[in-house]
């Protein structure tokens, strides 16, 4: 991306964002209309901290329910957003009651792109609401538990970072975007479910269109291609189990009750689309800040003790997903009327640096107290794979400071970054090798 692309003019008041729009439906009033793309993470900057432009959204004067005017289509509705726009929360408190309260917001249907091919099966267990929702949940919550993960992940990520961080360490630079962060969770990904490395160029131009191409005909052909890929390797593994992830799933029960086909790939498809490129985008985004500043590089390879921490507040503040809700029953909330079916967008790049909740919020403090962001989401939806990415960033900071000086961008790099999932494409990084 060339610096002509990267916005310096920012919104930084209400009346800035406010727009027309005869369409909205009519028990939305016409003051809270706004059109709030740009903090959808679609437009990049430059800035040490890229969601700073965000943070007055959260403020006092901005009222607690906004709505968004749609764009992008209809598109938007299959990741569990609406054609007709959407309501936004922006301040924290706000955001846990969407995520936690079950009997006024629901996420059935979320994240089910195959349904753009004609796919009737849900994500599994994402797109479901308690208490259809509960077994599954416990029963994929087995397999990536903090116990399970120490078992049965942590010496193959340490032997991935072994592996990765050998390879680069003599040379002196890297880029961390292209060659490192897109790669290491996918192969942790791929080994714990078992798929076939081969794979590995495959599955990642298949994410990309499905997520980040916006075209509906590459998206198609993606979701067909990953289907039948899944389908088939499932197959497999009814003929032939093994100990890894997918055999488990396609061989398990709840209660005694094998899964149904469409159950079986609603779980794997669903795992299939998550694991693959949220972890990514966060170490791009890690690696971008520390580069930037290098404070934090010295604060952790001097008190190695405080990663842990440090990881909670790189997750933090860089809030990846503005995850989305439907309202289930027609209520009344800060004054508005809401109608069932009216759907719901987190704003967790503003959640997240909310002043009622953290102290100093932009401050990066490895040793805050509390941190109850929003990034793996809240409540029964909570990021599944949670505690195995929290391990991965722990064990990746914890290898690298042990191997790595003190790294900086590589000169006349590129380091403007899209606030969000499409995060930065490449992040050449540079150290003096002794």
């Amino acid at each position: 991306m060339s610096e002509s692309n990267v916005a310096t003019a920012w919104p930084t008041k209400l009346d800035e964002i406010r727009v027309d729009y005869p369409e909205a439906p009519p028990h939305v009033p016409k003051d809270r209309i706004v059109d709030i793309s740009f903090a959808m993470g679609n437009v990049p900057n430059d800035l040490v901290d890229p969601y700073e432009p965000f943070q007055w959204l959260n403020g006092q004067d901005v009222p607690r329910l906004l709505y968004n005017k749609p764009a992008g289509g209809g598109l938007g509705a299959i990741a569990g957003g609406s054609a007709t726009g959407n309501w936004v929360v922006s301040h924290y408190e706000d955001i846990d009651r969407v995520y936690c309260d079950n009997d006024h917001f629901s996420n059935k249907g979320t994240a089910e792109f195959q349904r753009l091919i004609g796919e009737t099966f849900p994500s599994i267990p994402l797109g479901l609401d308690p208490p259809e929702h509960t077994p599954y949940r416990m029963f994929l919550t087995q397999f990536l538990g903090p116990a399970t993960i120490t078992r049965v992940m942590e010496p193959m990520i340490r032997e991935v970072l072994d592996e990765m961080i050998g390879e680069i360490a003599d040379k002196g630079e890297v880029d961390m975007a292209w060659d490192f962060a897109r790669v290491f969770p996918v192969r942790i990904f791929m080994g714990m479910m078992g798929f076939p490395k081969d794979m590995f160029d495959d599955f990642l131009e298949w994410e990309w269109n499905i997520l980040h191409s916006g075209s509906l005909e590459k998206m198609q052909w993606a979701l067909k291609s990953v289907l039948d890929f899944l389908r088939g390797f499932i197959a497999e593994k009814e003929k032939n189990p093994d100990q890894f992830l997918t055999s488990l799933i396609v061989n398990g029960n709840i209660k005694g009750r094998t899964f149904t086909d469409d159950e079986k790939i609603g779980m794997v498809w669903f795992l299939w689309l998550g694991g693959l490129d949220t972890v990514a985008a966060t170490i791009a985004q890690m690696f971008r800040r520390m580069a930037l500043q290098p404070e934090i590089q010295t604060m952790l390879r001097n008190n190695p003790e405080l990663i842990n921490g440090a990881v909670e507040e790189f997750l933090r503040t860089q809030p990846i997903l503005s995850s989305a809700r439907r309202a289930t029953k027609d209520f009344e909330w800060h004054g508005v009327q809401i109608k069932a079916g009216d759907s719901f967008s987190c704003l967790n790049p503003a959640g997240n640096f909310d002043p009622t909740r953290f102290e100093n919020p932009r401050e990066f403090d490895p040793t805050r107290k509390g941190n109850r962001h929003f990034t793996l989401v809240a409540g029964v939806h909570s990021c599944l794979g949670g505690h195995l990415a929290r391990r991965e960033l722990r064990l990746l900071l914890d290898e690298w400071f042990k191997r790595i000086p003190e790294f900086r961008p590589k000169p006349g790099a590129d380091t403007a970054v899209f606030p969000g999932l499409m995060s930065i494409r490449n992040l050449p990084l540079v150290w003096d090798v002794k």
